[in-house]
């Protein structure tokens, strides 16, 4: 069975849309951590 990689805190890291780097879970995404896709603010207004 494949294994998914996870880090420390369970979640499964995302690439973000704008800059490509993947990214991993935090604590100020908690409540919306699968409609995230952009890393930070700067990379959210670039698109």
């Amino acid at each position: 069975m494949p294994r998914e990689a996870r880090t420390k805190n369970g979640h499964p890291p995302k690439i973000c849309q704008s800059c490509q780097l993947p990214f991993e879970w935090r604590k100020k995404w908690e409540r919306d951590w699968e409609n995230v896709k952009y890393c930070s603010e700067k990379c959210k207004a670039k698109k």
